[in-house]
């Protein structure tokens, strides 16, 4: 008997406490929480992994949390680690005048940057920009907005290095460029977002009367050589998928990745794919050389620390952990759940999405849909996944994690660097009063027209 249908649906309880707290612990005691957030996390994970240790024994628990740690948690965090690393030692310089022209074309960029460099490092590298050029402006929220909507979010969904959800897809299989299915639901979403802010800054704009001087600053980007790193961490991931049916990394005999067994009980063995190792070890290798090889002065620049992707890691662990029962109850009964067509997939998806992390949710519909027993279409590790419902599970994650600050991780990075920079940010709720307004609205129309 599969584990799902063995778990009750209440060894979910820790997975729900554990998003919970992210959306609301940081919004009742912000302090108590960056203080405490490592605790939380040990606490729901072993909320369940304790019982799960208990009732299932030491061969099942340590089999099914090494490989969630080992073959999904650990190639997530390093992916984010390398792009983080690595884009935060590129600097854009110059004295951009923040008119409502220069401010499309900076959105526009990171938007493209986003699929190619991670929403993390497009978001590291453009949101400064985009704040220096609009210092002068009385209106800037709607800026930040806009960016979370775009550069951290909605561009990062054409391949898997963009957003952790489709990063976690490829690691079941799903091809490096298929992904690529989504552009005419990028590109429409990237044009209705951009008209709709240009109309905005500009009526917003001719308010504020006269914009300066432009200063004259050459506008230049410092710490181009990062881009040979950022190379590397493309290139790596894009040959990991190449390589995956490789003889020397795949055993035709059992249809398992070769690699090294950690260990073998009576539920099966942990082996850790050759391949794998050999990716991470050149992303990590790309992060460290960038670190070393960029100016501090450069990183000071960007306001470069360690904190956001410690946040991340700390919290991830909890969720990888607490989310074993959650995946397993949805791969065994997955079915009976009744989400069966694309426009289902894509706002159930994207829902939970919008309210809890959209990387553990896009694992939960992907699990889902190839439980539906699909005899063509994608061919993942989970199973055969029709295409449209595979669409609507990336588009809903990717798209939707932009409804509120929690439902992607850049989303909350780029606030913070905004507050910082003297942008009075909406609270959770004002932030879902932008998003409820000019989002849904296109998200309809995304279901209209692609699902």
């Amino acid at each position: 008997m599969e584990l799902g249908e063995q778990l009750p649906v209440w060894s979910i309880i820790p997975f729900v406490g554990m998003l919970l707290s992210i959306a609301v612990v940081p919004l009742v005691n912000a302090h108590w929480w960056e203080r405490h957030q490592g605790k939380i996390s040990a606490f729901w994970a072993l909320a369940f992994f304790v019982p799960f240790l208990v009732g299932f024994g030491p061969a099942v628990a340590l089999t099914h949390g090494a490989e969630v740690l080992l073959l999904d948690y650990l190639p997530f965090i390093i992916l984010i680690l390398g792009l983080f690393a690595v884009s935060g030692g590129i600097v854009v310089r110059g004295s951009l005048s923040g008119t409502p022209k220069v401010n499309v074309v900076l959105l526009l960029i990171g938007t493209a940057l986003a699929s190619w460099i991670g929403t993390t490092g497009a978001a590291m590298v453009m949101i400064r920009p985009l704040l220096r050029a609009n210092a002068w402006r009385r209106h800037r929220v709607h800026q930040v907005v806009f960016f979370i909507f775009l550069v951290a979010n909605i561009g990062g969904a054409l391949t898997p290095i963009g957003d952790p959800p489709l990063f976690l897809g490829f690691l079941r299989g799903v091809p490096f460029f298929w992904t690529m299915h989504l552009l005419p639901a990028v590109l429409l979403n990237t044009a209705v977002l951009l008209v709709v802010f240009y109309v905005i800054d500009s009526r917003l704009m001719r308010r504020e009367g006269p914009h300066p001087e432009h200063t004259g600053e050459r506008v230049r980007v410092d710490g181009l050589h990062n881009i040979v790193f950022l190379l590397m961490i493309v290139g790596a991931v894009i040959l990991s998928g190449v390589f995956a049916q490789n003889p020397l990394f795949l055993d035709a005999a059992t249809g398992e990745a070769r690699g090294v067994t950690l260990f073998t009980t009576a539920e099966g063995h942990v082996t850790v794919p050759t391949l794998g190792l050999l990716r991470d070890a050149v992303i990590l290798l790309a992060a460290l050389l960038a670190f070393r090889g960029t100016r501090r002065e450069l990183r000071a620049a960007n306001g470069f620390t360690w904190g956001p992707i410690q946040e991340v890691a700390i919290l991830f662990a909890g969720i990888f952990v607490t989310m074993i029962p959650a995946l397993a109850i949805l791969q065994a009964r997955g079915g009976e759940l009744g989400v069966t067509s694309p426009a289902a997939f894509f706002w159930a998806t994207g829902g939970l999405s919008s309210v809890l992390d959209n990387a553990p949710t896009y694992l939960v519909f992907m699990t889902t849909a190839a439980s539906l027993g699909a005899t063509s279409g994608v061919a993942t590790t989970l199973g055969v996944i029709d295409p449209h419902l595979l669409m609507a599970v990336s588009a809903g994650a990717v798209f939707m994690g932009a409804n509120t600050y929690i439902g992607n991780a850049p989303n909350f990075m780029v606030r913070s660097i905004a507050v910082e920079a003297g942008v009075r940010m909406p609270s959770f709720l004002g932030y879902m009063r932008w998003s409820m307004a000019v989002l849904i609205p296109l998200l309809v129309l995304n279901t209209l027209v692609f699902f």
